[in-house]
């Protein structure tokens, strides 16, 4: 396979992959907006609850495509620092998490709009399994993971449809296991790896959401497993 139709075939094949690995209490957590269709079959076919990890890059000031930092979450939020640019540009973890505060605002928003009332699913000791739709610089990925990882769970997996194969190498150091089932050498972007890669619209998101609660309440009324 060199490419995907879209984003639910590729997460069709990647919980097909997955399912074979059995494994203990698992939790699918993908990274808006793309991740969601990947996430929601990954969480389909292994019968897993669905959260979001909601990522803001905090830019230097005066240039923000310049990362310093990420900030993950909003309720709870975990900062990761980029520090050999903080002390290059001299900026403090007080400046750092001054600045954070507008992007803590817009995933509180974000969080709202796609999940409402919802609270965050437990983590701690379970297997979470990251969900995005390719890595390409993995720079948000990488705070995402980091963060996760801060939250205790027994086993963090890192699963994929394609990503740089040198991104993904670097990647493999924040995550117990990998599963990716395209790294292309060149790599030409995650986009160039499917038929169909329109961008998910947040109305999208939010009825995907929706799904995988309805998904979760219907898991709970059979009781265990």
């Amino acid at each position: 396979m060199t490419s995907f139709p879209n984003r639910s075939e590729a997460g069709k094949a990647l919980a097909e992959e997955l399912a074979s690995n059995a494994y203990h209490d698992p939790v699918v957590v993908a990274l808006p907006r793309g991740g969601v269709p990947v996430g929601i079959e990954i969480a389909r076919g292994l019968d897993a609850p669905m959260d979001l990890v909601m990522v803001r890059k905090i830019g230097v000031p005066g240039q923000p495509e310049l990362a310093v930092a990420a900030v993950v979450n909003g309720d709870d939020p975990r900062f990761v620092v980029n520090e050999s640019i903080a002390a290059h540009v001299g900026l403090t973890r007080d400046d750092i998490e001054r600045m954070a505060r507008e992007q803590l605002d817009e995933i509180a928003r974000r969080r709202g709009i796609y999940l409402r009332d919802r609270k965050p699913v437990p983590m701690k000791g379970r297997t979470v399994i990251v969900a995005d739709d390719g890595i390409a610089t993995g720079a948000t990925m990488r705070a995402s993971l980091k963060a996760l990882r801060q939250r205790g769970p027994a086993r963090l997996v890192l699963a994929v449809p394609v990503a740089a194969p040198d991104t993904l190498a670097e990647l493999r150091e924040e995550v117990d296991e990998v599963v990716c089932l395209l790294t292309p050498q060149p790599f030409f972007g995650v986009g160039a790896h499917y038929a169909d890669f329109d961008q998910t619209t947040d109305d999208e998101v939010i009825r995907l959401m929706d799904e995988a609660r309805e998904l979760g309440q219907r898991r709970e009324g059979h009781g265990p497993r």
